[in-house]
């Protein structure tokens, strides 16, 4: 079993959507966990973004990378550059892969202006996924 790491700075919405689609991708064959090199609790909005995909990340936790100073990864993927710049060094045999992704909780305008940016990132996100998912051979039907 892979041991996966989605990293970002604040674990609140890009690495929680992430965590999201790779563990529906992986099917079980993978342990997906997603962390922050701060941590500002799961935001509302990505939960509602992934609910209107059919996903359900209403019980993900808001978590700090040092919280999972334990764990053998096998693959990180930092979700934005800041994360990259501020990971912190986790020994092994680690594969990294990078993606900066747009911040979609610093949309502005107003709530369905937001919630547009939230699932345009979600897409991109989502499609990074399923790819990724593919090239590391951890599902055979996406």
């Amino acid at each position: 079993m892979k041991n996966i790491l989605v990293l970002c700075t604040g674990n609140s919405c890009r690495s929680q959507i992430a965590n999201g689609y790779l563990e529906k991708f992986t099917e079980g064959e993978a342990n997906v966990y997603s962390a922050g090199v701060e941590t500002h609790g799961v935001n509302p909005r990505a939960i509602k973004t992934m609910n209107d995909d059919g996903i359900d990340i209403t019980n993900y936790t808001s978590n700090n990378v040092s919280e999972y100073a334990e764990i053998a990864f096998d693959y990180i993927i930092t979700v934005c550059d800041n994360a990259k710049e501020r990971c912190p060094y986790i020994p092994g045999n680690t594969k990294r892969f990078h993606y900066n992704f747009p911040d979609p909780a610093k949309a502005t305008g107003n709530e369905e202006e937001i919630m547009k940016q939230f699932a345009d990132v979600r897409i991109m996100i989502k499609e990074y996924c399923a790819a990724w998912v593919m090239e590391q051979g951890l599902s055979k039907k996406i």
